[in-house]
């Protein structure tokens, strides 16, 4: 693990080049180091602000806080106002931008009276995808210090676990509002019933799941990895019985198993390749 070592030396001498940070802290692998090495160089001068709104899962802030105190990290949540932006309940294939604004403006008072950068866990990987988010970062003069350190998502799980952080093998997650169809409108009732049903898919046992809603919410297309399809299917009655009662009309598999980002290809080409505004 050399090659994480050194990256967490090009990480610490970054985040030391701010005299304060804040750092965009959901709980997944990516923010969660980046917090905690922001602690360890920064002390009190560094942050961690978890956004709040109903697209976090309840289980996420919860596991958020739990990472912050085991890891002595100075946590703060803030509420965002995403939900409000007829943009983002809108839901194109922009919605990532909206909702990373309203994180940034959420924290500008808080920038403002500390003069704190505001640190995002993007990394290297990260930078091919189609992730709207990026552009708003770009224009708030937010900072990518995993990129700066040259971290990719392997490096980032290698680091975690030199450091001992529970989240070295943590399964991605991503906002609730990834969940549902772009064109379908984000709300408050949607997001709480792709909640509902991937708590109680959970709970049955599958830990990586995704639930994805279609049709205005209608269809629930489950997603859990590969491997474990023919143990959902043995637990067919049960999964179709806990969806259903999330709200759900109906209930699918996608047998091609789980992947991140699946409802990227509902967006046209166009929009991915579309030139960015200046």
């Amino acid at each position: 693990m050399s090659g994480a070592r050194q990256a967490l030396t090009r990480l610490r001498d970054r985040l030391r080049q701010e005299s304060r940070l804040l750092v965009a802290f959901s709980g997944g692998a990516d923010s969660a180091l980046l917090a905690a090495v922001a602690a360890e160089a920064l002390g009190d001068a560094a942050l961690a602000v978890t956004a709040v709104s109903a697209s976090l899962p309840e289980r996420e802030r919860r596991s958020a806080r739990r990472f912050a105190r085991a890891n002595g990290i100075a946590h703060l949540e803030v509420a965002t106002d995403e939900l409000e932006r007829e943009d983002y309940v809108a839901n194109g294939p922009d919605r990532c931008y909206h909702c990373k604004s309203a994180l940034f403006d959420a924290l500008a008072p808080l920038r403002a009276l500390t003069g704190a950068a505001v640190a995002l866990g993007t990394n290297l990987d990260d930078l091919g995808d189609h992730r709207p988010g990026q552009r708003a970062a770009a224009e708030r003069g937010v900072i990518a210090p995993l990129v700066d350190a040259g971290f990719t998502k392997q490096l980032v799980r290698e680091a975690s676990a030199l450091l001992g952080l529970g989240t070295a093998d943590k399964p991605a997650a991503a906002c609730l509002s990834s969940r549902i169809a772009y064109g379908d409108p984000v709300t408050t009732e949607a997001l709480a019933r792709v909640e509902a049903a991937e708590d109680a898919v959970k709970d049955l046992g599958f830990p990586v799941v995704r639930v994805r809603a279609h049709a205005d919410g209608t269809l629930a297309r489950i997603e859990v990895p590969a491997a474990d399809i023919p143990r959902l299917t043995a637990h067919a009655t049960a999964i179709d019985r806990v969806v259903r009662g999330a709200g759900f009309s109906f209930c699918s598999l996608d047998l091609a198993g789980f992947t991140s980002g699946r409802m990227n290809v509902l967006i046209p080409a166009t929009a991915l390749t579309a030139p960015r505004p200046t």
